[in-house]
């Protein structure tokens, strides 16, 4: 960020010298273009960063190997969608993390981050497929240790509470489903957007 300040400084400095310094007017071709670039760059750099007055988006982390059953007729890419969708519009920044297995439980052969990606139709940093004996239920808690995130799942990880005793308390896992082919999650009231 220090160095991105010093080169508009610097671009601005020259522009300046360049409008009021006689014979350095040609100066203005090179240092115009910083200016506006490292403005730019700046203006990027802090609402990438947070450090503007936006409201970050809120993470939610999705169990998908369980919501993918939740339509009760074997596993369905299409209630994870639903899922994504239903949290996106409700101002949301889902994430779904995925048993190793979910390929071949969905089509018969292994799919990894990117072709769950495109069936989800998130970006590919939202999506991931954790390793082959790796638990995804310890990713999932761990990352949502790290980004203080909600899990979106039916699963009560009770093998996980001593470890994760933040689950205890009740608030960190939203339960969903279908009821008469509608899906219902329970968000808390005051999260309801």
């Amino acid at each position: 960020m220090f160095g991105l300040i010093f080169i508009f400084a610097l671009s601005l400095s020259a522009l300046l010298a360049s409008l009021f310094v006689p014979g350095l007017s040609d100066l203005v071709l090179l240092a115009g273009p910083g200016v506006i670039g490292s403005l730019l760059l700046l203006l990027w750099r802090v609402w990438g960063t947070g450090l503007s007055r936006r409201v970050k988006t809120p993470w939610i982390l999705l169990d998908g190997s369980n919501i993918m059953h939740w339509k009760g007729r074997g596993p369905d890419i299409a209630a994870v969608r639903d899922v994504t969708q239903c949290l996106s519009t409700k101002g949301y920044a889902p994430c779904v993390v995925f048993d190793a297995n979910v390929g071949y439980k969905l089509v018969n052969r292994y799919q990894g981050d990117v072709e769950l990606a495109k069936l989800l139709g998130l970006r590919v940093g939202r999506v991931m497929v954790v390793a082959k004996g790796t638990p995804a239920d310890e990713v999932i808690l761990a990352a949502a240790r790290d980004y203080d995130a909600r899990v979106v799942t039916n699963d009560r990880f009770r093998d996980w509470v001593e470890q994760y005793p933040e689950l205890a308390r009740g608030n960190r896992l939203v339960r969903g489903g279908y009821r008469s082919g509608e899906l219902w999650l329970a968000l808390p009231l005051t999260e309801q957007r």
